[in-house]
């Protein structure tokens, strides 16, 4: 299994193959070449890993490569702890499986029920869904499992938390004993490992072990954005950033030749690193990055391991990594030989959680910082200029100029004519398409103090909840001081708690479905009642 390099090695079709290189996917996750060699050959399989170790390809290249594209039957079943994860799932298979001829269907609570009996009776070989909507299925015997196949249970730990442990029993018991099964849990209580040994048969154990983490002492800062404005945040970022050499990370391949396009289409000398560069290639980019014609390298985990580049000042984490090994290395990248070195992440809302499950893995600390905003930029490019003025005054060769502005100076006033010579010559442009977009979430109107914003939680006495555990809950989840939490009104069944305007998405995103002493949180900004 060592010997796994790349997906060809699995022996897949041409149809998944196409598919997974489509994706812009370079290599197998270390959870992928450990599990799928195991499923492929049949065996059920116990995963222990982390979200964001490439789970769903860890099972959904073995569910498609298995089942019969011409019976329009349910051949494997997915259950999942909430709809989100669902529809994630949902759409990563569908991609996989894109070139066969496969249906997929994400079943849930609060989707039209007769939608999902139509498409059902269609016939849909893979469904994804809840527990609880799976069960109303069968119960309603509009889902059938006589030719079920290939049993998947996503997140098994996050679905006992959720208290829906006595739903999977009932799930898997109207399931063929035949059946191939696999449980992913990213820890493994009691009532997990009983419910293992009561329905997987004779299971193989794969666990992605988590190696201790050193951090490069370096500067570690992170920037909230939207996804829509990552490219023009990056560039608002670079243009303050003062940076010699950069190297910027993106996931995939095709997520480096897009934003290599588009940092050159704004006028940035970036070259692109990957998999699927030729040797002679990958060697001209390298030979331009370390002779600094090039200052900026586009690259992804697999094409820049072995890196090793002198005065690289600036890495940046264009897309957060998918697991806390990945960030240390990519890091790494800079600060080396005892120089300094800055690391830059940028985060839409929805990777709160993960970028918290680094910095707890890496026990280390990344510092959020706000965007540079037009008027930063502006004054980043005014000290510039007036440097190069300073330094082209001090050299002195300004006879011919000169002559020019003497001509000029009876008509003109002095300050116009520099500002008119400085506009010819660098040719100045602010960026003014760059809008700071509001947040997504409306925070307004919930009922806090001017520049505070009130959260509803659904967690009160009865779950003997104190304000101390409220405090220290955000804090630790958040990543922002616990001095900064503001009102607190904890009642029997639910609480409302206040945060600055300025750190509530952070504290939104990574407190929800998080969860203090044993209840999963719900969060959501509070509604003035009118």
């Amino acid at each position: 299994m060592n010997s796994v390099t790349s997906f060809d090695d699995f022996n897949l079709s041409k149809k998944i193959l196409h598919a997974i290189k489509e994706m812009g996917f370079e290599e197998p996750t270390p959870i992928q070449v450990q599990a799928i060699p195991m499923l492929m050959e049949g065996h059920d399989v116990i995963g222990q890993a982390q979200t964001g170790t490439g789970k769903t390809a860890t099972f959904g290249i073995p569910i498609l490569e298995r089942l019969n594209p011409r019976l329009r039957a349910v051949q494997a079943l997915i259950l999942t702890p909430t709809r989100e994860l669902a529809i994630q799932v949902a759409e990563e298979i569908s991609k996989i499986g894109r070139f066969k001829d496969v249906k997929t269907l994400p079943i849930y609570g609060g989707q039209s029920i007769d939608r999902q009996i139509r498409s059902l009776k269609f016939g849909v070989q893979v469904v994804i869904g809840t527990p609880g909507r799976i069960l109303d299925h069968l119960r309603r015997k509009t889902l059938k499992l006589d030719k079920l196949s290939m049993m998947v249970l996503d997140e098994a730990d996050e679905m006992l938390d959720m208290g829906f442990i006595d739903d999977i029993e009932l799930i898997l018991q109207e399931t063929p004993p035949e059946r191939q099964t696999l449980l992913f849990s990213a820890t493994m209580p009691m009532q997990i490992q009983r419910l293992a040994k009561k329905y997987l048969n004779n299971p193989q154990s794969v666990t992605v072990s988590k190696d201790e983490l050193t951090v490069p002492l370096i500067e570690q800062v992170f920037y909230e954005v939207r996804e829509r404005q990552k490219l023009d945040a990056l560039c608002r970022i670079l243009d303050v950033a003062e940076a010699g050499l950069a190297i910027i990370f993106c996931r995939t391949k095709r997520g480096v030749d897009e934003l290599v396009a588009g940092l050159q289409a704004r006028g940035y000398q970036a070259e692109g690193l990957h998999g699927d560069l030729s040797q002679h290639q990958r060697n001209r980019v390298m030979k331009k990055f370390r002779d600094s014609s090039v200052e900026i390298l586009v690259a992804t985990d697999v094409a820049a391991r072995g890196l090793d580049v002198e005065n690289v000042t600036h890495v940046f984490n264009y897309d957060v990594p998918q697991d806390p090994e990945s960030y240390v290395h990519r890091i790494g990248r800079t600060g080396r030989a005892g120089k300094t070195g800055i690391a830059i992440t940028l985060v839409v809302p929805r990777e709160y959680r993960q970028l918290r499950l680094i910095e707890k893995a890496a026990q280390t600390r990344i510092k959020r910082k706000p965007l540079p905003s037009l008027a930063d930029v502006a004054e980043h490019q005014r000290e510039m200029v007036a440097e190069r003025v300073v330094n082209l005054i001090d050299e002195g060769k300004l006879g011919f100029y000169r002559t020019i502005v003497e001509n000029l100076i009876d008509d003109y006033d002095t300050v116009d004519i520099a500002a008119a010579a400085l506009k010819m010559a660098l040719d100045l442009q602010l960026d003014e398409d760059i809008s700071d977009e509001g947040p997504d979430v409306s925070f307004a109107d919930t009922g806090a103090e001017p520049g505070m914003v009130r959260f509803f939680m659904n967690v009160g006495r009865q779950d003997e909840i104190k304000p101390q555990d409220i405090v220290k809950f955000i804090a630790e989840e958040a990543g922002v001081p616990g001095n900064i939490v503001g009102l607190i009104k904890i009642y029997d069944r639910f609480t409302f708690v206040e945060v600055p305007e300025n750190t509530a998405e952070q504290v939104m995103y990574s407190i929800n479905r998080s969860v203090i002493k044993g209840r999963k949180v719900n969060v959501e900004p509070a509604r003035r009642r009118k």
